[in-house]
């Protein structure tokens, strides 16, 4: 392990745009009580976010602010950072003196012929949104962003290479049935990643409370059983899901889409839309609100399917579920004192004769782009 590095309290997150996460152990440890709550402006403007790559480190910042009587809020992304993880951090900034967000594309949550290799991975952007973010809190008198944990894959994987086989070789965590449902049907390993990764996280950095997007919805019932079967002493917070102004729900995978699949990708947002008219319309029956949702998502197949090549958008309905908010199990009939979850998916398939001067995105358009949105339907009474 590097040996940890003394930066001065004045150091930006800048100077170290050019670094590749998991090279080099840093260690800042100005005094937290700088940046308590009661410390004044002048004194949160002195202030730096510190850059982790190791475990052993972050440990020992993280036992400062708790003899400090610090609280942490823990943010896990994969990088690629965009409005809707910004807000998970503004909401933690709120509710805690600290924030910490981890940056690590998690190798073990991606099937084995899913877009691992494709993932984007803007670091530099990465860090000056965060940056950018955390002179907006100072001036505000919320918490900073204090400490970015950004591992390389030997650091959370100490004893074998991750493995996405199954059954697979390696330590995981699982949750079943709940993580074989819906996502977990289509992306088999992918629910036992999300739950491994986050197990170590949890225990690297020991937040008190840990924020997550409601875009994941099925990742958030998990990540909520995870932390009640197992003990953990952390809250877990969900945030709304940050859209685009026509409603397409963020996403980091968006940036592949173009501009002809992403006119289209609003598609499954348009048809959750209708299945929950239905719902505060009265109907309460799995036909009843599930089945404008389908009618609309065929349409608009139908139509697509009737264009020329160089036009169309081709997407596959992978699933529209009404399900349980507690189990993520599909329901027959809603019961209003418990309300219901409807999400789907549909995966946006590669750009047929792209022309020469099309907005393609990230990857010329051929990279298959899935999109996932849910809306949880409140109970009545």
């Amino acid at each position: 392990m590097a040996r940890s590095i003394r930066l001065p309290a004045v150091f930006s997150l800048r100077a170290f745009a050019g670094k590749v996460p998991g090279r080099t152990s840093v260690r800042q440890p100005t005094k937290p009580a700088l940046r308590n709550f009661s410390a004044s402006h002048a004194l949160r403007l002195l202030s730096s976010t510190h850059i982790f790559h190791d475990v052993a480190p972050l440990r020992s910042y993280r036992r400062d602010l708790l003899l400090n009587k610090r609280t942490v809020g823990l943010v896990p992304t994969m990088g690629a950072l965009h409005d809707g993880h910004l807000s998970l951090v503004r909401q933690a900034a709120a509710e805690n003196t600290d924030v910490f967000v981890t940056v690590y594309v998690n190798p073990t949550q991606f099937g084995l012929n899913e877009d691992l290799a494709s993932y984007p991975k803007t670091w530099e952007t990465d860090l000056a949104m965060l940056e950018s973010l955390d002179k907006e809190l100072a001036k505000s008198g919320a918490g900073r962003v204090s400490a970015i944990f950004a591992p390389n894959t030997k650091t959370m994987y100490p004893t074998l290479p991750p493995d996405s086989s199954i059954p697979g070789v390696g330590s995981f965590v699982e949750m079943r049935p709940l993580g074989q449902l819906l996502e977990g049907a289509s992306r088999p390993v992918f629910f036992r990643g999300v739950a491994t990764v986050c197990m170590k996280l949890f225990n690297i950095c020991a937040p008190e409370r840990v924020y997550f997007g409601q875009k994941d919805i099925q990742q958030t019932v998990v990540i909520k059983r995870l932390v009640k079967d197992f003990h953990l002493d952390t809250e877990v917070r969900i945030g709304p899901t940050q859209r685009e102004g026509d409603g397409l729900a963020m996403s980091s995978r968006n940036v592949y889409l173009g501009a002809r699949r992403r006119a289209v990708g609003i598609v499954l947002n348009q048809a959750l839309r209708r299945a929950e008219s239905q719902y505060h319309d009265g109907k309460r029956k799995r036909g009843d609100i599930l089945w404008p949702a389908n009618a609309h998502a065929d349409g608009v197949l139908m139509e697509q399917e009737a264009l020329e090549p160089q036009e169309r958008v081709r997407f596959e309905v992978d699933y529209i579920s009404l399900a349980d908010p507690d189990t993520m199990e599909e329901l027959d009939e809603v019961d209003e004192s418990k309300g219901a979850i409807l999400s789907g998916a549909v995966k946006m398939l590669p750009v047929e004769s792209p022309g020469d001067d099309e907005e393609l995105g990230v990857g010329g358009g051929q990279i298959p782009v899935r999109l996932i949105d849910n809306i949880v339907l409140s109970p009545m009474r």
